[in-house]
């Protein structure tokens, strides 16, 4: 059996279900990311709580943006671009922002340039950012602090990332309009 089952709040296990029904009630659906995790309820739990962890942050919802865009950019997800595309529009940002994501082209601002430099440093090469890498980044008004929730939010992203590519995870209805 090589297709993952996208699970309902029915038919997930019993140790899923009940963050399925919260999903639901909180955003109406069972995102089918969330249904794919839900065949393990401990990672459906660690996803969530990263999620959690990585929005309460020091990072604005750009800068959540762009942390979150560019690594789902750079794995070339083709589920999370979508959703993140969506989440951003949900959270009022600017949709030059989530378009520089998603064409690879130059941030709006130099302080989120740093940010997207720093982040695709991080995943390109595993955390061996460089000095001089670190030294742009803290120059432009960041510090260790982020970097440290980078790779929280990377952390987040991993997970949903890989699970995508692997469960070939199709795109919720509602995201289909930011298909990438």
């Amino acid at each position: 059996m090589t297709d993952f089952t996208i699970h309902t709040v029915d038919t997930a296990p019993q140790g899923s279900k009940a963050m399925l029904e919260g999903a639901k009630k909180q955003m109406g659906m069972v995102p089918n990311l969330f249904g794919v995790l839900a065949q393990s309820p401990s990672t459906l739990q660690a996803y969530q709580q990263l999620h959690q962890a990585f929005v309460d942050t020091s990072f604005s919802p750009e800068e959540l943006t762009v942390v979150w865009q560019t690594i789902n950019v750079e794995h070339e997800c083709g589920y999370c671009v979508p959703a993140h595309t969506g989440i951003a529009h949900s959270m009022k940002v600017d949709p030059l922002i989530t378009e520089a994501l998603r064409n690879r082209t130059a941030m709006p601002t130099p302080k989120l340039q740093a940010l997207h430099d720093a982040t695709l440093s991080i995943v390109r090469n595993r955390g061996n950012i460089s000095t001089a890498e670190l030294e742009a980044f803290y120059a432009a008004g960041y510090g260790q602090q982020q970097v440290l929730e980078i790779i929280l939010g990377l952390a987040q992203k991993v997970i949903s990332n890989y699970t995508n590519h692997v469960a070939k995870t199709p795109v919720d209805d509602v995201f289909k309009p930011f298909a990438w």
